[in-house]
């Protein structure tokens, strides 16, 4: 076990200068107290390092053998000093992300590229799970923060809120007469429903909405991505619940249509969520402060 890495320091300083007094002033400490770190060294390992010259000090075969072990591990300090500034100034580094396919694509995407084209050298790990698998994984300490479906509770994690997202339900030509005017939820169950998988936290929030309505949903056909479900309801598979907010184009293009319910799905939000007292690296603290919610 190292006793004091103070004399290790001094007996660095002084074989590099080959000189007592250099090395003192580059401590900038006296050369008596360089005497006396080198004595106290040698005491403790047990033998001479240097021995003295007319112009100096030279290392013993013993000092010699120490220096290599001693020079190395200078080089690995001054290596992890410069990562740390290059991480600091986003000269290199990786930001850990975690987000479900849907979020992934629509939310997170684009300021990926944005952050990607102003600080190439960051490198990102995106890994796809459902909002409670990422809440384990932040947990885990196996990402810095995810980006997930809300409303969640957690007394771990700080959660922060980012944009408002809309739910609604969706039809192909098949069902388009139901998006002519607002329908009931009792009236729309009556058709085949297609739903996320059970374990997201979007079926957990529809099947809330529905049970607070007093209507039990059991779905034709559970799929395991929003973008399956558009596939299947312009099919005519039956009628699917979507986000609004990222089938805009499709709204737009007439694809697939809204219907509109006559008691609205309340809208709700995204949120970033990371671990209670538990600092991010400046990387991802930056590239936070690009998404929405945070200007």
């Amino acid at each position: 076990m190292v006793e004091n890495m103070e004399w290790y320091r001094v007996f660095y300083f002084t074989a590099k200068a080959g000189s007592l007094s250099k090395a003192a002033e580059e401590l900038y400490i006296t050369q008596p107290a360089v005497t006396h770190s080198i004595k106290q060294l040698e005491a403790r390992l047990g033998g001479q390092l240097f021995f003295r010259t007319s112009k100096g000090v030279k290392l013993t075969n013993e000092g010699e053998l120490l220096f290599k072990y001693i020079e190395q591990a200078y080089n690995f300090i001054s290596t992890g000093e410069r990562k740390i500034a290059e991480m600091h100034q986003l000269m290199d580094g990786e930001i850990k992300i975690g987000a479900g396919d849907t979020l992934c694509k629509h939310y997170l995407l684009p300021y990926l590229e944005t952050f990607h084209q102003t600080y190439p050298a960051i490198k990102f790990q995106v890994t796809n799970r459902t909002t409670p698998e990422t809440i384990n994984l932040l947990k885990q300490g196996k990402i810095d923060f995810g980006i997930v479906n809300l409303p969640i509770q957690d007394p771990k994690i700080t959660i922060q809120e980012s944009v408002s997202i809309e739910d609604c339900f969706i039809a192909g030509e098949k069902f388009k007469h139901l998006s002519e005017e607002p329908v009931s939820l009792e009236t729309l169950v009556g058709y085949p429903i297609l739903l996320l998988e059970k374990g997201s936290s979007i079926r957990a929030y529809i099947d809330w909405f529905t049970g607070r309505s007093g209507v039990t949903i059991k779905p034709e056909i559970e799929l395991g991505s929003i973008d399956l479900l558009m596939e299947f309801t312009r099919t005519g598979f039956g009628i699917a619940c979507v986000i609004k907010n990222f089938i805009t184009k499709e709204l737009a293009q007439s694809s697939v249509y809204e219907i509109k319910l006559t008691n609205s799905i309340p809208p709700r939000k995204i949120g970033i969520i990371k671990l209670k007292d538990v600092p991010l690296s400046t990387a991802a603290s930056r590239f936070i402060e690009l998404l929405p919610g945070n200007s």
